[in-house]
């Protein structure tokens, strides 16, 4: 099975992994993982005083900062993960990314606000689930 953990080196990414590592009669070891962090994109304005290399140099920094810890995480558990980032609007690339690769499943972290707070504030979680078909599981 192909499963995709989209990862924000958040409090909620963590209670995610740990709840996944807690309960591996879950989804096992044997799965292919795919853990993808998405760097939302520098504003227009700013990004025109900015070279490429000095952009690319933050989107690497900002991935490493997530990817680093999450991958030490997978590698004390046992777990074998492919490590990918991206750059745009989360959710969108988290249900593009899902689709176009074709996973089976995503899971994912959430903060678990309200229905009307999602709503005020948004929600990567109510995002992915709006946009794509494939089956999503959200760890509060």
């Amino acid at each position: 099975m192909k499963i995709l953990l989209p990862v924000d080196g958040s409090h909620y990414t963590k209670r995610m992994l740990s709840y996944l590592a807690a309960h591996d009669e879950l989804l096992g070891r044997s799965h292919d993982y795919l853990m993808l962090t998405v760097i939302e994109p520098i504003p227009g304005y700013a990004t025109s005083f900015l070279d490429r290399a000095t952009l690319d140099a933050y989107d690497h920094q900002q991935a490493d900062r997530v990817l680093g810890p999450v991958r030490a995480f997978a590698d004390q558990q046992g777990w074998t993960v492919r490590m990918q980032q991206a750059n745009g609007s989360p959710a969108e690339v988290i249900a593009a990314t899902a689709e176009n690769e074709k996973f089976d499943l995503i899971v994912m972290g959430t903060h678990g606000h309200s229905s009307l707070a999602n709503m005020i504030m948004g929600s990567v979680a109510s995002g992915v689930l709006a946009r794509c078909k494939v089956p999503v599981l959200l760890i509060r």
